[in-house]
């Protein structure tokens, strides 16, 4: 005997006993009938229609409407048992989506790893936190044998997947920059110039990149379209952002950058972000810069680790923890 067959058998069974005594076994055995004609593939407008016979052979003089009642059941589960089957093959597809995705999120956590610097009279923090799976921001530090910390922050115009990838290209083009790697300008220039033979032309790359002498305490730093950095003078106790301009990376490959630079001194501190800091949203809308500038002051006190970590949980707290853009902000504060 088939499995058909076995099933025709049983089921006459369950709906006679039933029938009979109403018996809440009788259901119960009928939940491990579905769960079984589910495993081999039954279809529910087969169940339906073995019902029909079985009841007809039953009940030879059940009236003609009550049988074909079970004419339009039939058709309604046909397209029920369509519509399940391909809802049930997109959460398969959708499943082995979100499983390719959590390993690229973790390749790309482990490629675009980076450890904060430590130096003596300078304090450093940072952190990075995507809105969704997959981080489009991007930052990275670099402390080289000539006492300079290189600091490069980025954001891809674009999301998902093809921004992992983009941010996986700028960081082997920086892991193969040449020793000019302490000059801001140039650094651009030659990444400028890997992005606009490499990435599609709807996708575009902003950046800072800054270099910090530890010996003279000065702050060298380029801009391709990012957004701009504070500085903060312990002095006038001012935010003030840090002058600087740019083309995006990838738009023009003859693009030239200009440097600038500024002298840091005790209590000073730079601040630097994606513009998922600057664009965080509540219900009306944009945050105010005086908020996330009262948010620094607040924190300003503690270590630039524990800084960014509470700025963070601020504006996360007034966006409701959702947030709409990926978030990654760095503070170098020179020491006391």
């Amino acid at each position: 005997m088939d499995f058909r067959e076995m099933m025709e058998s049983k089921y006459r069974d369950l709906l006679v006993n039933y029938i009979k005594d109403e018996s809440e076994q009788a259901l119960y055995q009928g939940q491990k009938f579905s769960r079984k004609s589910i495993e081999q593939k039954i279809s529910p407008e087969d169940i339906i229609s073995l019902h029909k016979s079985i009841l007809v052979d039953l009940y030879p003089d059940m009236p003609e409407y009550v049988t074909k009642s079970f004419d339009i059941l039939l058709e309604v589960m046909i397209g029920y048992g369509f519509a399940y089957r391909e809802h049930q093959s997109l959460r398969h597809v959708q499943q082995e989506l979100r499983s390719e995705m959590e390993i690229a999120a973790n390749v790309q956590q482990t490629l675009l790893s980076t450890d904060i610097p430590k130096a003596e009279g300078l304090d450093i923090g940072a952190i990075s936190v995507p809105a969704k799976m997959m981080n489009g921001d991007y930052y990275h530090f670099v402390h080289d044998d000539d006492q300079i910390i290189n600091i490069a922050i980025a954001d891809v115009i674009g999301k998902g997947i093809p921004a992992a990838m983009c941010m996986s290209m700028i960081k082997y083009a920086m892991d193969s920059l040449p020793e000019n790697r302490n000059k801001p300008s140039n650094v651009l220039e030659n990444l400028n110039r890997v992005v606009e033979q490499n990435v599609d032309p709807s996708m575009f790359i902003t950046m800072f990149y800054g270099a910090y002498d530890i010996l003279s305490h000065v702050f060298h730093y380029a801009s391709a379209g990012h957004e701009p950095g504070l500085y903060y003078q312990a002095k006038t106790k001012q935010f003030s952002e840090l002058k600087t301009k740019g083309l995006l990376l990838g738009v023009d490959k003859k693009t030239k950058y200009q440097q600038f630079e500024k002298e840091i001194y005790p209590g000073d501190m730079i601040v630097l972000m994606s513009d998922g800091v600057t664009e965080s949203r509540t219900k009306e809308g944009f945050i105010d810069k005086e908020i996330l500038l009262g948010y620094i002051r607040k924190h300003m006190h503690l270590d630039a680790q524990d800084i960014v970590k509470n700025v963070y949980m601020e504006l996360e707290k007034i966006q409701e923890f959702h947030l709409r853009d990926d978030f990654t902000l760095i503070i170098l504060k020179r020491k006391v």
